[in-house]
């Protein structure tokens, strides 16, 4: 058994939960921030037998896609850098991390 956290954009993250169930994956959705852009991310944790690992990796593939977006100048603390004129990064895909399950059970 496998355990795949998925983090996605929350403009993807509709389209790919919705796939995911339709598919007939259960999930477990949980609303995050990343830290650069500290903008809303959705974490996805799933857990599913070995076989269907990359079904579900493809599922996340076809529906989160990458797209480039300008950040404005900002003084805000915390960041390390300021830019002085708008920068253009890439936003949206998925991080997906796979790990190991040693033990699984619903009560």
């Amino acid at each position: 058994m496998k355990m795949i956290i998925a983090i996605l954009n929350a403009d993807d993250a509709p389209t790919v939960v919705h796939n995911l169930m339709k598919s007939g994956y259960s999930i477990t959705k949980l609303s995050t921030t990343g830290g650069f852009l500290r903008t809303g991310n959705v974490t996805i944790l799933i857990g599913v037998e070995d076989a269907k690992v990359n079904n579900v990796i493809e599922i996340i593939k076809e529906n989160s896609h990458s797209r480039k977006q300008m950040i404005a100048p900002t003084a805000e603390p915390g960041l390390s850098f300021y830019p002085t004129m708008p920068i253009e990064v890439i936003v949206g895909g998925a991080t997906l991390f796979v790990l190991n399950v040693e033990h699984f059970e619903k009560v």
